[in-house]
């Protein structure tokens, strides 16, 4: 079974934002050839996930902001509108820094048509006390809403306990008596 790495020689952020444009425009550059050649066909979808895929999260960062210097214009807001279905949803994931896909997964788990709180769960209890206070600062920048305001709001019960115990220190040990 194969895994997509990042690449050991760190590429040009300069020079991934120039390939994904081409990407969008359907413009391909062929190695072996050295020649471009246009499509047409619209976004190139394997050559943006190929380029984003080799990347972490610091050299995807980068790579946003060289974008917007270049062709003043939102990668993010590009990616939106090249793709589609779960390619869009997965990269427009991808593309995110560790918290704010937190707070977007978070979000969309809370507010969707049907309420995901076994995601939103997951999330939570699976991020360390200062990723939990970095992920609530970026969730009320991004929503306009706090993240206790929107788990008191959906969840209930034993739940709801739980995940609010979440956000303040207290002895694991008192947890069953909370509970009860």
């Amino acid at each position: 079974m194969s895994s997509v790495t990042v690449p050991p020689v760190l590429t040009s952020p300069r020079d991934d934002a120039i390939q994904l444009y081409r990407a969008f425009k359907g413009i391909l550059f062929f190695p072996p050839f050295f020649f471009y050649f246009l499509l047409g066909l619209g976004c190139d979808t394997a050559a943006v996930v190929h380029i984003l895929a080799h990347r972490d999260v610091t050299q995807r960062g980068l790579i946003q902001q060289e974008y917007r210097a270049m062709y003043s214009e939102d990668l993010v807001k590009r990616l939106s509108s090249e793709l589609s279905g779960d390619v869009k949803r997965a990269v427009l994931l991808w593309v995110q820094d560790p918290a704010g896909r937190d707070a977007s997964i978070v979000r969309q788990a809370l507010s969707g048509n049907v309420v995901d709180l076994k995601a939103a769960t997951e999330v939570i209890c699976s991020r360390t006390p200062s990723q939990i206070q970095h992920f609530k600062q970026l969730y009320f920048a991004m929503f306009g809403v706090y993240l206790e305001q929107d788990i008191e709001y959906q969840a209930s019960g034993d739940h709801k306990k739980v995940l609010s115990l979440t956000f303040h220190d207290f002895d694991i040990s008192l947890l069953p008596s909370i509970v009860n």
